[in-house]
C-alpha cells in the first residue's frame, strides 16, 4: 500500500492541476479577458453548451478513465524503461572476461583441521549420519561404496552420496591462486559459499557469513555467528571464513582477476535463522512473512510440525520465500510483481552491500564484483529492479548475471531478453548457446546442420543488444549439468536422462578420441564467439563425468594419488577403467585459447559475419571484424578432408594463430583456399 499511496498522489494532484489551469483559462475566454487573441474565437459554439464545454466534459471523462486504469496502480505493475544510464550500462571488463567456475567443497582442501562433521551437517539431506561416517578420500574410485554409504536410509546410490564431503575449503583456494592465473582467466565465479549444510551451499543456514568449514576456525565461528542479531548488520562480525574470503578476493584482485560470488534470494535452507524463530514464535515470528507457511508448529502437539512451499517440488530442505506475483495467477515465468516481505528485502540488500564494500568505505575494490543469481526467473523482476540500483548504487560497474534456463523442461529454454533491458541483468548463464553448439560440433540431440545453426543463433540472440550478447557467460559444463566431454559423448539431448540412474546406456567412462576432437572444435568455437567463455574447475585437466553429482567429483591434482575408476553405478555392470590423472595437453590448450581470447579484443568487440554454412560438406565459418580488424574461423565438421574456398572481408594475409606451426594464406578475389582434416578447425588473423 505505501508504494501505491505515493504514485496515485502524485498522479491525482498533477491532473488536478491541470484540470483548474484549464478551467480559469475557459472562463476567461467566455469573458474575453487577458487571452490572447488567438486563442480566442468569437462564435456561438462558445457558448454555454458550446465546444469549450465539450472539450471540458471530454477531458474530465478521460481523466477519470486514465485514473483508474493507471495513476493509482501498484508501482511493480509498471513496466517503465530505466533511463538511470549508469546502472544500465554493462561492465566491460565482464565483456572481456574469461570465467572460471569454483565449487570449493570439491576444489582442494587445503585445511584437513576444519573438515566438516556430522554435526556441521545437520540440517542437510540425509537427516541421520551413520556413527562409522569418515571425510571420503580426495582420491577416492567415485561410484565405490566407502563402508558407511549403505548404512545410509536413503534409495539410491545418488541420494546416499549427497553426505559426502571431501573437505575443499578456502585454504585450497588460495593455495592454487598461481595455478588458477597460469590458465589465462581472467574472472572467478565461486558457487555458493553462504553458510549452510550441505555440500553445495544452496540451502543457506545464514546468508551474511561465509561457510564455517570453509575458514579455518568453524567452532569459533558457529559462535560468532550465534552471538549476533541476524537482521541487524550493525552486529554482524568477521568470522575466521569471512576474513579469509576477504583475503582471497584481494589476492586475486592483485592478479587482475575479478571475483563474483553466488546466492539465492529464492529459497533458503531449513535451517536457516528466520525459519527457526518462526519454528519457535509461530505467527508471532516477526519473520512470519517471509516465507510461504502452510502450516504452523505446535509444540504442545509434536505431530503438529512446521510446514511450509518447498522449493522443485516440495523440497523440504529449501523453504521458498513468499513472492507477490502480478497477476496474482500467473504461472508461467517471467513474473512481474516483487518478494513479498520488505524486512527480507532490507536483509538481502544487507547482505549484498557486506560483500561489496566490505569495510564501509566506499572502496569497493575490497569487495566482490558482482554476484550470480540463482533461479532467477523464479523470482519477480520488480525484485530484480530493484535489486540492481541497490548493487550499482554501491558500485556501479557491479556485474549481476542471472540462472534462466528452463521454461518447459526439457525441451524449452527460456528467451532471457526481458531480463536484458538494462534494468535487471548483465547477462544470463548461456545454455542457450551451448544447446545450439553442442548441436552442431557435437552432432547431439538436437542436431543441427551447418544452415541450421546458423539460423538457430540468430534466433537465440534476436531482440538482445551487443551489450549483453558481448557479457553472456557462454557455458560449456557447469555444477548443474555433464561434464562437456562427456556431453558430446553421449548425444541425447543436453541434461535429458544425461546420467546412468535415469538411463543405464548412458556412458560414465572416459571419453574416446573422437569425442577428444569434437571438444576442441567446440572450444575453438567457445572462444572465438561473442560472450564471454566459462571453464568448470577440472574441464582444463581433462574430467569427465554425467550430470549432477558425477559433475562434481573432486578435481584432479598431480599431487594427489587416485584410485583407478573401475567401479559403475550399478554394481552388476562392467565398465572400461580408467587412470585418473591430469591431462596437461588439454591444459596447455586452454592456455592458448585464453591467450589467444585477451590478445585479440576483435574476439570480445568484434561484429560476427557467417561467411559460409555448407551442410553437404558440414563446413561453417565465420568472420569477427572490428574496424580493420580481422579474425576467419573456419570448421570443418565432416568425417572427410575438405577443401574448401573460404570468403574474407578484406583482400590480404592471413596466418594462423592458435596453431604450434603457424601457416600463413593469402586471400585471391577476397577469397582463401583452404583444406581441413575431418573434425578440425583453424584460426586465420589477418596481417596488418
Amino acid at each position: 500500500m505505501s508504494d501505491i499511496v505515493p504514485a496515485c498522489a502524485d498522479f491525482v494532484l498533477g491532473s488536478l492541476s491541470v484540470l483548474i489551469y484549464f478551467q480559469v483559462w475557459m472562463q476567461k475566454v467566455k469573458s474575453k479577458e487577458n487571452v490572447p487573441l488567438l486563442l480566442w474565437i468569437n462564435h456561438p459554439l462558445m457558448g454555454k453548451e458550446g465546444i469549450l464545454e465539450r472539450i471540458k466534459n471530454i477531458f474530465l471523462w478521460t481523466f477519470v478513465f486514465i485514473l483508474l486504469l493507471e495513476g493509482c496502480g501498484p508501482m511493480e505493475n509498471k513496466v517503465t524503461p530505466n533511463d538511470n544510464k549508469s546502472s544500465s550500462s554493462v561492465p566491460s571488463w565482464a565483456k572481456e572476461a574469461i570465467w572460471y567456475q569454483i565449487f570449493v567443497e570439491r576444489f582442494r582442501n587445503g585445511d584437513p583441521s576444519n573438515d566438516p562433521t556430522p554435526v556441521d551437517m545437520v540440517g542437510s539431506f540425509p537427516d541421520k549420519i551413520p556413527s562409522a561416517w569418515k571425510i571420503t578420500p580426495w582420491g577416492h574410485d567415485w561410484y565405490s561404496h566407502e563402508p558407511w554409504l549403505d548404512s545410509i536410509k536413503a534409495n539410491s546410490f545418488y541420494s546416499k552420496i549427497q553426505a559426502r564431503r571431501y573437505g575443499g575449503d578456502l585454504q585450497g583456494v588460495l593455495d592454487k591462486m598461481d595455478y588458477i592465473k597460469s590458465l589465462g582467466v581472467t574472472a572467478i565465479y565461486f558457487n555458493p559459499l553462504n553458510d549452510s549444510p550441505s555440500l553445495h551451499k544452496y540451502d543457506a543456514r545464514n546468508y551474511a557469513h561465509i561457510d564455517r568449514n570453509f575458514g579455518p576456525d568453524p567452532k569459533g565461528d558457529a559462535l560468532i555467528i550465534d552471538s549476533e542479531v541476524h537482521d541487524d548488520p550493525t552486529t554482524w562480525k568477521w568470522t575466521s571464513a569471512d576474513l579469509l574470503f576477504l583475503k582471497i578476493i584481494k589476492e586475486f584482485h592483485s592478479r587482475g582477476i575479478r571475483v563474483i560470488m553466488d546466492y539465492s534470494w529464492n529459497h533458503t535452507g531449513k535451517s536457516f535463522w528466520a525459519l527457526n524463530d518462526i519454528r519457535k514464535n509461530g505467527k508471532k515470528s516477526k519473520y512470519a512473512d517471509w516465507y510461504i507457511i502452510k502450516q504452523y508448529g505446535d509444540s504442545t502437539a509434536p505431530v503438529r510440525e512446521l510446514k511450509y512451499e518447498g522449493w522443485g517440488g516440495n523440497n523440504p530442505y529449501m523453504p521458498v520465500f513468499k513472492k507477490d506475483i502480478i497477476p496474482s495467477d500467473n504461472k508461467v515465468m517471467p513474473f512481474e510483481g516483487n518478494i513479498h516481505s520488505e524486512s527480507l528485502k532490507k536483509h538481502i540488500f544487507d547482505v549484498t552491500k557486506r560483500w561489496l564494500d566490505p569495510y564501509r568505505d566506499g572502496n569497493g575494490s575490497n569487495g566482490v564484483d558482482g554476484f550470480r543469481l540463482d533461479v532467477a526467473g523464479e523470482i519477480p523482476m520488480g525484485f530484480w529492479r530493484e535489486y540492481r540500483r541497490v548493487v550499482h548504487s554501491v558500485k556501479p560497474d557491479a556485474y549481476l548475471i542471472g540462472e534462466i534456463w528452463w521454461l518447459e523442461w526439457p525441451d524449452k529454454l527460456f528467451n532471457p531478453k526481458v531480463y536484458l533491458e538494462g534494468d535487471q541483468f548483465d547477462a544470463i548463464m548461456n545454455y542457450r548457446w551451448f544447446r545450439v553448439a553442442r548441436g552442431f560440433f557435437g552432432q547431439a540431440e538436437p542436431i543441427l546442420n551447418a544452415t541450421g545453426f546458423v539460423k538457430e543463433i540468430n534466433r537465440i540472440n534476436k531482440g538482445i543488444d551487443k551489450e549483453h550478447l558481448q557479457a553472456m557467460m557462454n557455458v560449456a559444463s557447469t555444477h548443474d549439468s555433464p561434464r562437456l566431454s562427456t556431453s558430446l559423448f553421449n548425444k541425447t539431448m543436453d541434461k535429458y536422462k544425461s546420467k546412468p540412474s535415469d538411463d543405464p546406456e548412458y556412458k560414465i567412462y572416459k571419453p574416446d578420441e573422437r569425442t577428444r576432437k569434437e571438444q576442441i572444435i567446440l572450444l575453438i568455437h567457445q572462444f572465438t564467439f561473442i560472450g564471454a567463455p566459462q571453464i568448470w574447475n577440472g574441464e582444463e585437466i581433462g574430467m569427465w563425468g554425467a550430470d549432477d553429482p558425477d559433475c562434481r567429483k573432486p578435481m584432479v591434482w598431480d599431487d594427489i594419488k587416485y584410485q583407478d575408476e573401475r567401479a559403475a553405478y550399478d554394481r552388476a555392470k562392467k565398465r572400461p577403467t580408467d587412470i585418473v590423472k591430469q591431462d596437461t595437453v588439454l591444459r596447455s590448450f586452454y592456455y592458448k585459447l585464453c591467450m589467444m581470447r585477451k590478445e585479440n579484443p576483435v574476439l570480445v568487440y568484434g561484429d560476427l559475419f557467417f561467411s559460409l554454412a555448407d551442410n553437404k560438406k558440414m563446413v561453417l565459418a565465420y568472420d569477427r571484424m572490428l574496424d580493420k580488424e580481422e579474425i576467419l574461423i573456419v570448421f570443418n565438421r565432416s568425417d572427410s578432408l575438405r577443401t574448401i574456398m573460404v570468403p574474407v572481408r578484406q583482400e590480404g594475409d592471413f596466418e594462423e594463430i592458435l596453431s604450434d606451426i603457424p601457416g600463413s594464406f593469402k586471400s585471391i578475389d577476397k577469397k582463401i583456399e583452404l583444406r581441413l582434416k575431418p573434425l578440425s578447425a583453424i584460426v586465420l588473423k589477418k596481417k596488418s
